[in-house]
């Protein structure tokens, strides 16, 4: 019998401790209700803009769960103002970039609205179907104008669309160095070469590529072009353009910048000759 009554008082807290339990369970009860809320505005938001990221297209990620996580790790490091162009180093030469106002004239209206890292694209004042293909009818006639500088292959940058590259000597178009063991093996063995031109390194000698689903580019400039076609309203810089060289080996160059999408002949007109520029400085050469 006592011990029957032992395990009664045992199995029941004093009165005491009843108020600090049931604040406890209080406790716990306020947390689960600040949280249920939150895991589901998370949720939503997560996948909101997970689905914003598939909108955008094939571009340089894939369009999965793990690219999307890869995106949202990049954004934690990439460009908080892409207008604000790229400094020039005082080692640089030539100084002078071969854009000029004279042949840039500003670009009317205000800017598109650009979205993404990889994909990056504009998703207002895109470019319909016969802008595009007047833009592509220029850069072949471009490329097939110099068929000894210039030559036209899968985009390094992006996989999924038609680039010109610059001809070097050894050029190939493959894919980026430093994304599989025999690019880290070539990007090694071009070490001295790369870093005696480090401000042009672009991607296996790329120029530009365009998106068929906007009918913006990317290209690589000079620096101080960089600067004109920020200042002028013709484009601005990738998020992921920074001035780190390191940085340039692994994902883009500092000049690396996306050019809007022409809207009519005479933009147009005005992005051929940022296409030249480019063209001048990732092959150090004028097209003529």
């Amino acid at each position: 019998m006592a011990s029957s009554n032992l395990k009664f008082v045992l199995s029941y807290p004093d009165h005491g401790d009843f108020p600090f339990a049931l604040l406890s369970v209080f406790r716990v009860q306020l947390v689960l209700l600040f949280l249920l809320p939150l895991a589901v505005y998370l949720t939503h938001t997560i996948r909101k803009d997970y689905h914003a990221f598939l909108a955008l297209g094939p571009g340089g990620t894939p369009s999965t769960p793990a690219g999307y996580l890869r995106i949202c790790i990049l954004r934690l490091v990439s460009l908080r103002n892409p207008l604000e162009p790229p400094l020039v180093p005082p080692t640089l030469n030539p100084k002078h970039g071969f854009l000029s106002r004279a042949i840039l004239p500003l670009r009317s209206g205000p800017r598109p609205t650009v979205v993404g890292i990889a994909p990056q694209r504009q998703i207002t004042q895109k470019s319909g179907p016969p802008m595009y293909d007047a833009l592509s009818a220029e850069i072949r006639r471009l490329t097939n104008s110099h068929p000894n500088t210039l030559f036209t292959a899968t985009s390094c940058f992006e996989k999924h669309s038609t680039g010109i590259f610059y001809r070097f000597p050894t050029s190939t178009a493959c894919p980026n160095p430093g994304t599989t063991r025999a690019g880290e093996q070539q990007q090694h063995n071009r070490r001295p070469q790369l870093q005696s031109h480090k401000h042009r390194i672009t991607c296996n000698g790329e120029v530009c590529h365009s998106h068929p689903s906007d009918g913006s580019l990317h290209l690589t400039l000079h620096p101080a072009d960089v600067e004109l076609v920020i200042e002028r309203g013709w484009g601005q810089r990738h998020p992921l353009a920074r001035d780190d060289w390191w940085w340039v080996t692994r994902f883009v160059p500092a000049g690396f910048v996306m050019i809007y999408a022409p809207r009519d002949a005479d933009e147009l007109k005005c992005v051929v000759e940022i296409i030249r520029a480019a063209a001048w400085w990732v092959g150090g050469k004028e097209l003529r």
